[in-house]
């Protein structure tokens, strides 16, 4: 399936964070997708404490380094990814359109910014909730396996 990926130029990636409690446990997952929407691969991963705005940060930062580790830094120069997410905050702070106030917010907004430095072009585009349910049923299967008794 790898091979698939590093043959394309342009990638969809659908990214969704959630956290129990909010701050609370927090997990996030991706799918990459090719452009007619055809899943090649998903990951998901349990982030620890947070809040639901950091697993949404968390999971765009986890999605571009898989996307690196998976092309390398010199194919990532030249792949355009579009990551789709139901995160207003996201999406609308990553396009300049919100302010960041939140100093965890601010890190995790820098680390973002500069992984994105490194691919040809990284975009952002906000996605109705029912369009992300993939992303968000690994997200809850997380937190349902990492939960405490």
């Amino acid at each position: 399936m790898t091979s698939s990926i590093k043959n394309l130029r342009k990638l969809i990636v659908f990214t969704d964070g959630g956290a129990i409690s909010n701050p609370g446990p927090s997990a996030g997952a991706f799918l990459i997708c090719d452009e007619k929407g055809n899943v090649l691969k998903e990951y998901k991963d349990f982030f620890g404490e947070g809040t639901n705005n950091e697993a949404e940060y968390k999971s765009a930062i986890f999605a571009l380094k898989k996307i690196k580790s998976l092309l390398g830094k010199k194919k990532i120069k030249e792949v355009e990814v579009e990551i789709r997410s139901d995160s207003r905050l996201l999406v609308d702070q990553q396009e300049g359109r919100y302010k960041i106030l939140n100093p965890r917010i601010r890190d995790l907004f820098l680390d973002l910014w500069n992984l994105k430095i490194d691919f040809k072009k990284v975009s952002f585009k906000l996605i109705p909730r029912e369009d992300n349910k993939r992303a968000d049923k690994l997200v809850k299967e997380v937190l349902e396996e990492n939960k405490k008794p």
